[in-house]
């Protein structure tokens, strides 16, 4: 792989990063973290997996990621000239927009009137899947792994037989009796 590559898949990279940090912030990774604007605390979208979740073939988003990210600076850049800032060239353009700005201009790109509405709501709901469902993964793995959406809804964890249920009814009550041909494991008779 040449540097140019290299360099290709890291602005891809970040660019989506961002962008799944806008959907859900979270905390920086290291301090100097670009992509991910530090907006809240605990982990966001992309320490959840938004990146790794848009990758799987399953979701259809992939072929368009490198696209995607194209056109998602190529919007970035019309923002801020439209507004007369000047984006610093160390980061992609939508990587340099405040974390203020890039909420701003998804809501744009996600307004009801957009013409590419359906691609950035797209991304969207992947970066919210990879959050509250962690879709990309393994259950028992994402709990292995401190998965943040899955922790911070308050996702059942499994019980000492490793079996994913609540201890009581979820809704405070039974909502239909057990029909008496059920077996001990819970399967019809």
């Amino acid at each position: 792989m040449t540097n140019d590559a290299s360099d290709e898949d890291d602005v891809r990279n970040s660019t989506l990063e961002a962008f799944a940090d806008t959907i859900i912030p979270g905390e920086k990774r290291w301090p100097g973290d670009r992509a991910v604007a530090g907006a809240s605390t605990g982990g966001g979208a992309v320490s959840a997996g938004a990146l790794a979740l848009l990758e799987q073939p399953g979701t259809g988003m992939s072929p368009a990621l490198d696209s995607l990210a194209v056109l998602l600076n190529e919007h970035a850049r019309e923002y801020a000239e439209a507004r007369g800032d000047t984006l610093d060239d160390d980061a992609p353009p939508f990587v340099a927009l405040s974390f203020a700005n890039r909420t701003e201009l998804v809501q744009q790109l996600t307004a009801p009137d957009h013409p590419e509405k359906s691609m950035w709501v797209g991304l969207a709901l992947f970066s919210n899947m990879a959050y509250d469902s962690a879709a990309h993964l393994n259950l028992a793995d994402a709990f292995a792994q401190g998965h943040p959406g899955l922790l911070a809804i308050g996702y059942a964890r499994p019980d000492a037989t490793g079996v994913y249920q609540f201890p009581q009814y979820s809704y405070g009550r039974a909502l239909a009796p057990i029909h008496p041909l059920t077996t001990a494991t819970g399967s019809p008779a």
